[in-house]
């Protein structure tokens, strides 16, 4: 029996686990068939449980060495974004929001799905895991993500400004830290 191409994608997902070399091989394998690479997106966002997770973690590496192949995907992906709940798959996504709003910032080629309306449904992603009972590298990602689309969206940096304020007395170590340091970069584009 042939299996079709995402259940065979789901079975090879089947034998990653959390260590680097396994992401990366996996990894490897998408970057050596990048055809894969939207079912392996699909998975992610869609698969609940173990492989989603693992979806999602090959995701976060193939776009670190290609993040191109996320271009026809942005919609898509950004629209999903909201049905994660597990922390697995949630800090995984969140730093490659991080990846994307970075690479943008820098590059003169961005990628022409990068609309407006695009970053508008990232910026309320990006809040809802920075407010949300999430744990801190999500959070902090989600604050690079906020403080970068601020630059474009001017409503955002006075909103982050006040959510890092409100949640930095409760915050973890690593909240405080981030939060502290992106406080400082919000006082000196006042």
């Amino acid at each position: 029996m042939v299996l079709d191409p995402k259940a065979q994608l789901i079975n090879r997902l089947d034998y990653v686990d959390a260590t680097r070399i396994a992401r990366g091989q996996a990894a490897r394998e998408i970057l050596d068939n990048p055809d894969e690479f939207g079912t392996l997106l699909e998975i992610a966002m869609t698969e609940k449980g173990v492989i989603g997770h693992r979806a999602c973690w090959v995701t976060e590496f193939v776009c670190k060495e290609n993040l191109r192949l996320m271009e026809p995907h942005l919609d898509y992906w950004v629209s999903m974004l909201p049905g994660l709940t597990d922390e697995s798959a949630i800090r995984p996504m969140a730093k490659l929001s991080e990846m994307l709003c970075e690479y943008h910032e820098k590059t003169d080629q961005p990628f022409t799905t990068w609309t407006a309306e695009f970053r508008e449904e990232l910026i309320a992603v990006c809040f809802d895991w920075l407010i949300g009972p999430h744990k801190v590298a999500p959070k902090a990602f989600s604050m690079r993500c906020l403080y970068l689309l601020g630059k474009e969206f001017d409503w955002v940096h006075d909103e982050l400004r006040a959510t890092l304020l409100k949640g930095y007395p409760t915050g973890s170590a690593g909240y405080k830290s981030r939060a502290g340091h992106l406080l400082k970069k919000l006082e000196k584009s006042a």
